[in-house]
């Protein structure tokens, strides 16, 4: 039985085929995704998702979203996903750099939208450079 894997951002439908095995940053830690896995709606946080097809491995660097997943399909709806080899080490970590900049610049307790706004793209970049690392150090 087969595994259908689709990965759809808000810009475009980033990924969708048939796949061996899916492996997603969850909660509670990474959540493998085999074929007939049990019907399942769950989180999505910043991280890398792994999808092997052919015994051959693929790493994204995703955002947060939402994974639905029946037992022929994973869905996965994130606000990024993005290739190794579409990862710029060098804008990451100015964005990184920027926005902790940002974080120092606002006032405990205030601004409670904007601090989350900014810690979440700090986790969405820390997710592509560890893409990014973990694939030009193998």
């Amino acid at each position: 039985m087969p595994l259908k894997l689709e990965i759809v951002t808000p810009e475009a439908n980033i990924f969708s085929d048939v796949v061996d095995s899916v492996v997603l940053p969850g909660y509670e830690g990474e959540m493998g995704v085999l074929p007939a896995h049990a019907p399942l709606v769950t989180t999505l946080l910043p991280g890398a998702l792994r999808y092997t097809k052919g015994g051959k491995s693929t790493d994204l660097a995703v955002g947060e979203g939402l994974v639905e997943i029946t037992g022929t399909t994973a869905r996965v709806l994130t606000d990024m996903a993005i290739g190794v080899d579409e990862i710029d080490e060098a804008a990451v970590e100015e964005a990184i750099a920027r926005a902790k900049k940002s974080l120092e610049s606002l006032k405990p307790g205030e601004h409670q939208e904007e601090v989350a706004a900014v810690m979440a793209m700090i986790q969405r970049s820390t997710a592509q450079l560890h893409i990014k690392r973990r694939r030009t150090s193998i």
